[in-house]
């Protein structure tokens, strides 16, 4: 992996995080400061428990390992199991979780050796767990954690005796150490993290106590930071959030003066989990070796810090082999013949249209098909940029008729039918149905208006409100031009290295069916893909169409509820709210704002966006959790009534995941507590459902 990699990673990290109270989800636990159990809703009961219990699990008495690690033990290369692991270590509490074996090796593609999906399949460095789907918010590193009573301040309290991967012992110190030297470094620029910032906006203070306790306190109430933390894998996408220190420090200026004015390209390589096998880690797997553009091996981690009911220390597996095919079909045909053992269907391309030829193949590839629920909140999507730099365009891409016009001409039974094989719910856009708040109070209704206000088909309707609006067919050409008589093109704009036969294209072209059919000019526009980011930032770009939505609370997470950065559906206003509080905030205000550096804008007041802005801040400091769902409700109505600002297509449709004959332990859709969650990478999938746990009935064949 090069420097310019974790640079990108370390960009997107500040993009999302720069705001707070934002880019996370979940929701507090019920109520707001005091102490804090990490529960949430309870999951649904049937004949058979479905999901994890909702309290931690004790650890047993005794304890053991895998012959492999037995072995070195015996041979005196590790110190016994009893010192490897914490004084209480994690236990796995999902209810589908049997008895393993160990040994054996599994085997799955990547789309390149330095594939960030790789992390998603540890957990190990998270303080805190998502558990039920994001039903339920458990102890990871952290063993328990408390706020006071407004939740300004919280205190984390950390296992005692966890170990990195190389045997050295874990401190908050390695907290401290991202915090201070990387986060705080003006150098480093790793960016504050939402969970750092307060319900304010303001920056946290990290102190650590002692070697096993963190303290994080904010200049406002904070409800929402267990949440946040839960988020993501750490070490992976968004916060780091610790670093082993006792290794890393030999590559910053401040503990060696001799690494040179380039350190930090060289820091960001020998941190990498998924590229530097020296690299410390507390994942299940460490990395054994790395081939660049061809393969990684991963070994078992004789200091992972997590067990099973029964005491056997994870992981069951002794290692990974990712294989590098970086050619889509190529990687669907090897899947096909049987080359791989599990296949998450997501970061290998696959969607439902490849399904009749996985079961085809099903004989030969001896892999079994799972359908876990997306908890996608759109499928493919669309928005408009309501900063725009062309001011007759703009001004009719924010009157809300005109975008309520547009949902009602587009034909999203055919893109159902088409692209999600009648799957999932029809949606105008919206977040997913897994989203906590929708499974409390008022919120089923709430979720489903949102995701009925503008869905219905209606042609006829579309055309009578474009003409209201003066968007009608002047020059007798069979379409319709803007109020002014100039001509209306709406550009599809899509990265121009997107899959051609993916749902993306698919859905834009029915889109382009869609609207043409109504009089509206409508024109697939591929862009560069290495300047859509910094186009779309200053306004250049007229839409976005190959994204979705999908969430765990829209509480900790109102990215896609509001602008609050420049990537989504207000660039311009988003950018200015991500300066809000910060000595730039103020600068260049007396330049057109597209001439700004960033090119910025503040919200016209009463306007939705200032709207959103100002119960947002509300629904921030908001501690008593019932207050803070109807400030949310308060935001989600002026989605349906001056809305969409974002339009799905279905909500929830199915995800692919393959597993070999002879792999245990990967639950299906039904033992989940909420049929899975997949697509929000705020709910780390697969890790949150530990596959570590994994393992094969006959290992030996497996070797």
């Amino acid at each position: 992996m090069s420097g310019s990699d974790e640079l990108t990673r370390r960009r997107l990290l500040f993009g999302a995080a720069v705001v707070a109270g934002s880019v996370t989800l979940g929701a507090c636990s019920s109520g707001g400061g005091g102490n804090s159990t990490g529960e949430g809703p309870k999951p649904s009961k049937g004949p058979a428990k479905r999901g994890s219990a909702p309290k931690p699990l004790a650890a047993p008495r005794q304890l053991k390992e895998s012959p492999e690690l037995a072995a070195q033990v015996k041979a005196g290369k590790l110190p016994a199991l009893k010192d490897r692991l914490p004084d209480k270590p994690y236990v796995i509490p999902h209810y589908w979780a049997q008895n393993g074996k160990y040994g054996g090796t599994l085997r799955m593609a990547c789309g390149a050796s330095n594939d960030g999906a790789i992390k998603e399949y540890m957990y190990g460095h998270s303080p805190l767990r998502w558990l039920n789907d994001g039903l339920t918010l458990g102890p990871g590193l952290a063993e328990s954690w408390e706020s006071n009573q407004d939740a300004s301040v919280w205190t984390f309290h950390f296992r005692k005796g966890l170990k990195w991967s190389d045997g050295q012992k874990w401190t908050t110190a390695d907290i401290m150490f991202w915090w201070n030297d990387m986060v705080l470094d003006p150098d480093f620029s790793e960016g504050i993290p939402d969970e750092a910032r307060s319900g304010k906006g303001t920056v946290a203070r990290f102190e650590a106590p002692d070697d096993y306790t963190l303290v994080i306190t904010y200049d406002a109430p904070s409800p929402m930071v267990p949440d946040m933390i839960a988020n993501w894998v750490n070490r992976g996408i968004a916060a780091t959030w610790m670093e082993p220190k006792h290794y890393m420090k030999q590559f910053h200026p401040k503990y060696n003066k001799s690494v040179g004015k380039d350190w930090t390209t060289k820091f960001d390589e020998k941190r990498n989990t998924v590229y530097n096998p020296e690299t410390p880690t507390m994942g299940g797997w460490q990395l054994a070796t790395y081939s660049e553009g061809r393969a990684t091996t991963w070994k078992r981690n004789p200091y992972y810090w997590v067990v099973d009911q029964a005491g056997n220390q994870l992981p069951y597996i002794d290692g990974l082999n990712f294989r590098v095919v970086d050619n889509i079909e190529t990687r669907k045909l090897q899947i096909q013949s049987g080359q791989f053992d599990q296949v998450h269907g997501p970061f290998n391309s696959l969607t439902l249209g490849d399904i009749s030829g996985l079961k085809r193949s099903q004989g030969k590839s001896g892999m079994k098909m799972l359908l876990w629920d997306s908890g996608s909140g759109t499928g493919s999507i669309f928005f408009f940029n309501q900063d725009y730099d062309e001011p007759a365009m703009r001004a009719l891409i924010r009157k809300a008729e005109f975008r309520q016009a547009l949902s009602l001409a587009y034909d999203r039974g055919e893109a159902r039918k088409s692209i999600y094989f009648d799957t999932g719910t029809p949606t105008t856009g919206g977040y997913g149905p897994k989203t906590r708040e929708f499974h409390r109070g008022n919120g089923p209704q709430e979720y489903k208006q949102w995701r009925e206000s503008w869905v219905k088909f209606d042609p006829e309707r579309a055309k009578s409100m474009l003409d209201k609006l003066g968007v009608v067919d002047k020059d007798g050409d069979g379409k319709r031009e803007k109020p002014d008589g100039s001509k209306l093109i709406v550009r599809l704009n899509y990265p121009a290295d997107i899959d051609t036969t993916g749902e993306h294209m698919k859905k834009n072209q029915l889109l382009k069916k869609s609207w043409d059919a109504i009089g509206i000019d409508t024109r697939l526009s591929p862009v560069s893909p290495t300047s859509f980011g910094d186009q779309w930032a200053q306004g250049k770009l007229m839409t976005t169409t190959a994204w979705e939505t999908s969430t765990m609370s829209v509480a900790a997470d109102m990215l896609w509820l509001m602008p609050m950065e420049p990537s989504r559906w207000a660039s311009l206003q988003g950018q200015f709210y991500a300066l809000r509080g910060t000595p730039d905030e103020k600068k260049q205000l007396d330049l057109d704002p597209y001439k700004r550096t960033p090119p910025r804008a503040a919200p016209e007041p009463g306007s939705p966006v200032d709207r959103l802005w100002k119960l947002a801040d509300k629904v921030r400091v908001e501690v008593d959790q019932t207050k803070r769902d109807k400030l949310v409700w308060d935001m989600i109505r002026v989605h349906v009534d001056e809305g969409p600002f974002f339009m799905g297509v279905v909500a929830n449709y199915p995800q692919i995941v393959l597993v070999k004959d002879g792999l245990r332990n990967v639950p299906t859709k039904e033992q989940t507590a909420l049929g899975g969650l997949v697509n929000d990478w705020h709910h780390p999938t697969p890790a949150a459902y530990d596959p570590e746990a994994w393992f094969w009935d006959d290992p030996k064949s497996h070797a």
